[in-house]
């Protein structure tokens, strides 16, 4: 199936530079890797390179339910096809809190998690020595998924968590040691610890920013499980 007939079935032909966007990243896919080795196929791959670019254009709403139908994959092996290409390209996940909102039908948690963020971002800086501060890096995707999901579980609305941390493209490890550190720091926010501790007190903040990778490598696994433990 042909890039431009996918884009018209996700109603995306119309945004031209997207298309071509798309069509530049499968070109880069294709002279990378062969994302056959992955079980991507062609049409996959194509609906893949087209999201990705959607993400490029901040007002480009991408339909993922439609998408992972026509791919003919199950939603799972579609987020990680995805998770793989785009860490197989070098691009950042750029993940968006309405979108997220938008997604799992909780949006009026928006303000919740951006005030959220904004304290944790204060606090962890705090617990941070000064030659450190100005290199904090809180543009990753897993910021933002953890601030979501803890907001989720104090308003008391149900979130697959399995789901999210497939779509923001990060590992459970990864969810677990941020979401540790921001029940530590936010108690007032997501309330979920029962003891608020003092920033400066709180172990392992100064080497969360060195646990978490830029991007997570290209084969890398350690998705949560459906049984695993909630953090």
């Amino acid at each position: 199936m042909d890039l431009s007939d996918i884009a018209r079935k996700l109603g995306l032909s119309e945004h031209k530079l997207l298309v071509r966007k798309a069509a530049e990243l499968r070109r880069l896919c294709d002279v990378q890797f062969d994302s056959s080795i992955i079980g991507v196929g062609e049409v996959c791959k194509a609906v893949i390179c087209l999201e990705i670019a959607a993400t490029r254009f901040g007002e480009v709403i991408f339909d993922r339910q439609k998408a992972v139908k026509l791919s003919g994959m199950s939603e799972k092996a579609y987020n990680r096809s995805f998770n793989s290409l785009q860490n197989g390209l070098n691009i950042k996940t750029k993940l968006d809190i309405r979108e997220l909102g938008i997604q799992f039908g909780c949006v009026r948690l928006i303000p919740f998690v951006k005030k959220g963020l904004s304290l944790y971002k204060d606090r962890f800086l705090v617990s941070l020595p000064s030659s450190r501060q100005a290199s904090a890096d809180f543009t990753r995707p897993v910021f933002t998924a953890v601030a979501f999901y803890l907001c989720a579980k104090k308003h008391k609305l149900k979130i697959d968590k399995v789901r999210l941390i497939e779509v923001c493209g990060t590992s459970e490890s990864e969810f677990s040691c941020v979401s540790t550190s921001m029940k530590d720091l936010c108690h007032d926010v997501f309330g979920i610890s029962s003891e608020k501790k003092d920033p400066k007190e709180v172990k392992g903040n100064r080497e969360l920013l060195d646990v978490l990778p830029e991007k997570r490598k290209f084969d890398d696994g350690g998705y949560l499980s459906d049984e695993g433990p909630e953090g």
